[in-house]
């Protein structure tokens, strides 16, 4: 049994998906004082692997599995955040397990819209203040026309009946696709956890190559 201490906010996802994917076990975990402890176990495989008995399971429990979607939203533009969950709802409705894991400025899709008063450096200050404030604030990739192109569409959308960004994102979150953020940009970003919608969870780059690694389906927008 391996016991691990590790302070980042995102290491119960990755060892998570790090345990499922490499055949360990995670026993349990205990925070102490923002300390995360970890107790891993090698899970011992029961079926040989080369057996006839167990590549016939193998096969069944292959084709009961949900296909898989899985994608990263790095772009903080309004119209290649909406193509995100647009594929995401798609996919979901197809009953996919999909996942978005949010980083860079596709984190601002998560941002909540209302200011809150929380304890920041002048450069986490900064970037917060020129960084959009929700998924209804942010910018089209072409012809935003210092924030005119945005307007525009909305008011096409709302002519055709089309979804918004924030409307697709509740929606993605009705079909229990799974949100999320990426914890080593919120640091660089200086956003926190209270900042973000609830229901996301938080992890870091491994959890998501877990999840890319068994999907059918991924993307990078």
């Amino acid at each position: 049994m391996l016991e691990v201490h590790i302070t980042d906010k995102g290491a119960k996802a990755n060892l998570t998906a790090w345990s499922n994917s490499t055949g360990n076990e995670l026993l349990k975990y205990e925070e102490d004082n923002n300390v995360l402890k970890f107790w891993i176990k090698k899970k011992v495989n029961r079926l040989k692997k080369h057996t006839l008995l167990g590549n016939l399971r193998r096969r069944r429990d292959y084709m009961s599995e949900k296909k898989r979607t899985t994608i990263v939203l790095f772009s903080g533009d309004y119209d290649k955040a909406m193509a995100a969950y647009i594929i995401a709802n798609g996919a979901a409705a197809y009953d996919h397990e999909v996942t978005i894991f949010h980083t860079f400025w596709g984190l601002n899709a998560l941002r909540k819209e209302e200011p809150l008063t929380l304890n920041k450096g002048f450069l986490e200050k900064m970037f917060a203040k020129m960084m959009p404030r929700g998924a209804d604030k942010m910018g089209l990739s072409k012809m935003n026309f210092a924030g005119m192109g945005p307007k525009m569409i909305k008011q096409v959308m709302k002519k055709h009946n089309a979804m918004t960004l924030p409307q697709l994102i509740e929606m993605a979150q009705e079909q229990e696709v799974k949100l999320i953020a990426c914890t080593m940009t919120m640091d660089l970003l200086g956003l926190h956890q209270e900042e973000l919608l609830n229901g996301v969870e938080y992890a870091g780059v491994a959890a998501y190559l877990a999840e890319a690694g068994n999907g059918n389906v991924n993307l990078f927008i």
